[in-house]
């Protein structure tokens, strides 16, 4: 190498060398591929394999060779490494996977993520990703009509947790926008409200944003899990009488347990007497907007200022798919979160700069997560996307029936949504009377 035409050398490294051996590393990738297809994407609906290989965690340890050495390892036992981690993983594409609010595999999402991994963008200007801005742009428009808006605005994130988060910082930069250059001295005490079955995401970002844990005020909710408005009203004007600024009213379209609804309308009413935010977390409900069948569940969600929603949920776009949705289509995104950082966001550049939307995020790199959603919505259509909303409740509902049938379950109530809650009594409990000691045995049992 040292001999080589023109190489040139500094500090003892060949600049205009090879930086490594592209055919060897795509027969690697062509393997991997291989064993991606045979091991899970073949292997997604049998029934007859495992789960997980489950093993102890110290075990594991043992097994993958978690180990990183000075020199590398070759492809055959990197390959096996990729067989190890799909063997020992869990199969979240399994028929027999039931975890927290996502289950199963769509081919079309999944080769968009190959796309988007292997191409390796980052969504902040049109320059560097101008196919996957636009793609964007096309779902959240389509998006914010289900909801009901005729404009808006809205970015996708990682994760419904942060979408939250950031509707909550809009909502106060709203209410005090000069909270973005002064900080939180002088300002009175803020206080939002979100219903005792909220998701935990907004404790964590009443945390994180420096508003604090204790001026959030849970509002009590109904044998449903619904938000009780007439708490809500009683709530804020107790907040308002101990000198308190009330700004944000956090209403959930879908419990993470209970899977209810909190009632969208009135809850607006009171927002627009006290002159209150309302943001819905529709992270998990969401979806049912597609559903001509299912969408009555979420009545006056256009009412909201901002709407939390992700297809990766009841959708299976795939994690993460997270959408933020915001009625102010005035720039109250860019205008709360812009750095106007000039080294990125020139606004002399040879194409309409508003294309360059990275400015109204708290990212600066950002993956390409509205593309998953649009192939597969491309791919399978609205009506497409709609079966699959209207089969997911239509399951719940035959689980419902099959627990009503069977001795030792009890339905909780009758769901709205995909949720079923049910405890199942194991026979040794049934002819045990109600009680502490009861309910004690029975949560073990759980």
């Amino acid at each position: 190498m040292l001999q080589k035409k023109n190489a040139v050398l500094v500090d003892g490294v060949i600049l205009n060398g090879p930086i490594m051996d592209s055919k060897s590393g795509e027969k690697f990738v062509e393997e991997a591929c291989k064993i991606i297809m045979e091991e899970i994407v073949q292997k997604a609906d049998d029934v007859t394999e495992k789960v997980c290989e489950w093993q102890a965690p110290e075990k594991l340890k043992k097994i993958l060779d978690l180990e990183m050495r000075d020199t590398g390892e070759c492809h055959q036992k990197i390959l096996q490494l990729c067989r190890d981690v799909i063997k020992y993983s869990v199969k979240t594409n399994h028929p027999r996977f039931f975890n927290q609010l996502y289950a199963g595999i769509d081919h079309y999402s999944l080769v968009a993520r190959f796309i988007t991994e292997a191409l390796n963008p980052s969504v902040y200007t049109y320059e560097v990703s101008p196919v996957f801005l636009l793609v964007e742009e096309a779902v959240i428009k389509k998006m914010i009509e289900f909801i009901g808006w005729e404009e808006g605005d809205g970015i996708f994130n990682p994760g419904g947790s942060v979408s939250n988060m950031y509707a909550m910082n809009l909502a106060r930069y709203k209410f005090c926008p000069e909270i973005k250059e002064k900080g939180l001295s002088g300002l009175p005490r803020l206080v939002l409200f979100a219903s005792e079955e909220c998701h935990y995401s907004m404790k964590k970002a009443a945390s994180f944003l420096g508003i604090g844990t204790e001026n959030v005020y849970f509002i009590k909710t109904d044998e449903r899990g619904k938000m009780i408005p007439e708490e809500l009203e009683k709530q804020v004007q107790r907040a308002r009488k101990e000198g308190s600024a009330p700004f944000l009213v956090c209403a959930t379209a879908g419990t993470t347990v209970l899977g209810a609804f909190d009632p969208l309308d009135k809850i607006a009413d009171i927002c627009e007497k006290h002159g209150l935010w309302l943001h819905v977390d529709a992270s998990w409900g969401g979806s049912a907007l597609i559903s001509r069948k299912h969408h009555r569940l979420l009545h006056g969600i256009h009412r909201a200022d901002s709407v939390a929603w992700n297809p990766h949920k009841m959708l299976l776009a795939g994690i993460q798919c997270c959408a933020l949705l915001v009625k102010d289509n005035s720039g109250l995104l860019k205008k709360c979160y812009s750095a106007e950082a000039a080294y990125l966001f020139q606004q002399d550049k040879f194409y309409d700069v508003s294309y360059d939307t990275g400015d109204k995020s708290i990212q600066c790199s950002r993956r390409p997560d509205a593309f998953k959603f649009w192939l597969m919505w491309k791919a399978l259509g609205t009506t497409g996307l709609e079966e699959r909303v209207n089969r997911a409740l239509a399951l719940a509902r035959y689980l419902v029936e099959e627990i009503k049938k069977r001795a030792g379950f009890q339905l909780l109530l009758e769901p709205e949504y995909a949720n079923v809650c049910f405890w199942y009594i194991p026979p040794s409990l049934r002819k045990m009377e109600d009680g502490p000691e009861f309910w004690q045995k029975l949560h073990q049992v759980s």
